[in-house]
């Protein structure tokens, strides 16, 4: 069957199983998607993965984008057949004892993620994770590599690094930062209230210090009273005039899954979206299938072309070819081994 040409849209969705249904190629080849996230769910060994991703990317052209939470620790959705990456906090642990071999394993982390994940043709993770880790909160905790800004900013760079190494773009998370409140955003709207100053000159660091080199960033279903009545997903100060014109930042903005108890004060799958799109998201996450459909049948929009560049730089470097994976896979070892030194 030829790939169907059709434009992408806003909306990354997702699937139920480890195979496409019927009902999920006619959600794949709605006008309003353009893209997809995978999870554990949808995983059961690589040559499974290699044979969806392969399914999916056949479905359309431009193909869709392929996505997944994979960053190491507690948040790794391929297990079995893929290296066990450790949580960042252990990298930030290395770095305040030393910094040196703490880049060198960001950056090997960075490598391995990237090249096991692109090798079986995922096209990018949802990762770093640039939240500063404040001792509170549970949903972070040890997904964040340092309490210190300065910190967080060097070492996720050098995961990006890896990444970049390995062909693959970065999206940083949890814009303007998620880890000072205790409350969890997939269960609650978590409410910060600290004001602009004390954001600016600690949580803001890391997304100021790498904005110029991610593909996409993910503002967080968190609430900032001090700043803006609304959520950060769907603030036009937070995405417009603190992310756009403060930061400069010229990537995708991502929304968080729409589906998150945190989004739930929009109002319901199509307000939500709206809204996130409104504020200035350029892609709305819906990560269950059946929301989802819910809402590829109400949301009216039409995605500018500016979105559709955005969309299209997350790809990164393209599909990696065999004489190239065969190239790769030298410096990819090499990577494992010094992650298998670091953290022994």
């Amino acid at each position: 069957m030829n790939p169907i040409q059709m434009e992408l849209g806003p909306v990354i969705t997702a699937l139920d199983g480890f195979e496409l249904t019927d009902a999920d190629r006619r959600r794949l080849c709605h006008p309003l998607v353009g893209g997809l996230t995978l999870f554990a769910g949808n995983y059961a060994d690589r040559a499974q993965l290699i044979r969806l991703c392969a399914d999916i990317h056949a479905l359309r052209t431009p193909r869709l984008l392929i996505a997944v939470d994979h960053e190491g620790g507690r948040v790794q959705r391929f297990r079995e057949g893929f290296t066990e990456l450790p949580p960042m906090r252990l990298i930030g642990r290395l770095w305040d004892q030393d910094r040196e071999c703490a880049r060198a394993a960001a950056r090997a982390a960075g490598l391995v993620l990237a090249a096991e994940l692109r090798g079986c043709g995922v096209d990018i993770s949802f990762t770093p994770v640039l939240d500063v880790d404040h001792g509170a909160s549970s949903i972070i905790g040890d997904r964040a590599f340092h309490s210190e800004p300065a910190a967080v900013a060097e070492l996720a760079g050098s995961l990006l690094d890896g990444m970049q190494d390995a062909g693959m773009a970065g999206v940083g998370k949890h814009f303007p930062g998620h880890g000072f409140i205790a409350a969890d955003s997939h269960l609650e709207l978590p409410v910060d209230e600290r004001g602009m100053e004390a954001i600016r000159h600690c949580d803001l660091v890391p997304f100021r210090t790498l904005a110029p080199r991610l593909a996409g960033i993910m503002p967080a279903h968190v609430l900032y009273p001090a700043v803006d009545p609304r959520p950060a997903g769907f603030s036009p100060h937070w995405l417009q005039s603190v992310l756009r014109r403060e930061l400069g930042f010229a990537g995708a903005i991502i929304s968080d899954d729409l589906g998150m108890q945190g989004a739930a004060g929009a109002g319901g799958m199509e307000a939500r979206a709206c809204a996130a799109l409104q504020a200035g998201c350029d892609l709305v996450l819906a990560c269950m299938a059946e929301s989802a459909d819910v809402l590829l049948e109400a949301l009216q929009f039409t995605m500018p072309a500016v979105g559709r560049r955005r969309l299209m730089a997350m790809f990164g470097a393209g599909a990696l070819e065999k004489n190239r994976v065969r190239a790769a896979e030298a410096p990819l070892q090499q990577a494992r081994s010094t992650l298998a030194r670091a953290f022994a």
